[in-house]
């Protein structure tokens, strides 16, 4: 590709180029320099994070959505709505749109929002669910949304395009039905840890994006909890908090092994949004919390706090671009 021009490039032309030392990563990389311009995957962003709906009881639910930034630690701020208000979405990123599908809203939602990331967040109806639920997981390949799980012990795994508005389709099933669990995202999979059946779950499912199907067992957190919240990293998923608890559990895609004790939230918290920067994990809100949690995928410490969300709310839906 010729003719680019901007900082750095000159107009230089430009190839695209695997990335052998991570993990096989596609790149622009300009022809006369020695760097990479890493793009980040569609689960991760490099700008903001967005907190989308929520709320503090199944009566007061919002629509509002949160927007911070990556690059400082602040207040985040409120930059649009939800076309319903409810709490209890799951999140999906394309990289330039954020999806929230499901949730509560006087009762479970079918509905699958979006709204583009650089106009900010007000949202269109993008389609439906075939099932109405609430508390399921969010995830997100290169093409499609998942919402997997929910109330009612649902184990569908359902899917939707990011490029056109319709129905979602249900693609598979976990292998055990429950609610109130964690999305994490793979390059090539989707991720299902944690959740409530019957009693906490532990388990961490694993299911392909290029075929649809059935989720396997992928092996198990450090600590069985219900109300996590979901990260990932390029080679790692994160279950941060829970109900009472504060740990942050770390477990690897390319293997099926127990999760590692990662460290630990600045605070206990149950039911937030999982946000996914490229270096960093972002656990916002919570049940009765307004705290954006920061912690460092390639060390393990203690969260920081990076902020405020501008309401305290239980579940809302985490993007990121």
């Amino acid at each position: 590709i010729n003719g680019r021009t901007g900082v750095g490039t000159a107009g230089q032309g430009l190839k695209v180029e695997w990335d052998s030392t991570n993990d096989g990563e596609l790149h622009w990389k300009d022809v006369s320099e020695s760097s990479l311009e890493v793009v980040a995957p569609v689960f991760q962003g490099s700008n903001y994070g967005f907190s989308s709906g929520g709320g503090n009881e199944v009566a007061d639910t919002t629509d509002r959505v949160d927007r911070f930034a990556f690059s400082s630690s602040g207040g985040a701020t409120d930059v649009g709505d939800l076309s319903v208000a409810r709490q209890f979405p799951s999140g999906s990123s394309s990289g330039t749109e954020s999806f929230a599908s499901g949730g509560n809203a006087g009762g479970a939602s079918n509905v699958i929002d979006k709204f583009t990331f650089s106009a900010g967040g007000v949202a269109t109806d993008h389609g439906d669910l075939a099932t109405a639920r609430q508390m399921g997981s969010g995830q997100s390949s290169t093409t499609h949304g998942y919402n997997s799980g929910g109330t009612g012990l649902d184990d569908e795994i359902e899917k939707f395009a990011f490029a056109s508005n319709t129905t979602a389709t249900d693609v598979g099933n976990m292998t055990a039905a429950r609610y109130a669990l964690s999305g994490q995202s793979s390059s090539t999979d989707g991720f299902v840890s944690g959740g409530y059946r019957f009693g906490n779950s532990s388990v961490v499912d694993k299911f392909s994006f290029s075929s649809d199907g059935d989720a396997t067992s992928h092996g198990d957190l450090s600590v069985a909890r219900y109300d996590p919240t979901g990260q990932s990293s390029t080679d790692y998923g994160f279950a941060s908090g829970g109900y009472s608890s504060n740990v942050i559990d770390r477990f690897a895609f390319a293997s099926n092994t127990t999760a590692t004790d990662w460290g630990n939230l600045s605070v206990a918290r149950q039911g937030g949004a999982g946000i996914s920067e490229t270096n960093y994990g972002f656990t916002a809100g919570g049940y009765a919390k307004n705290e954006i949690d920061r912690f460092a995928y390639s060390s393990n410490t203690t969260a920081t706090d990076w902020g405020d969300l501008t309401l305290a709310r239980y579940y809302p839906a985490g993007t990121q671009y």
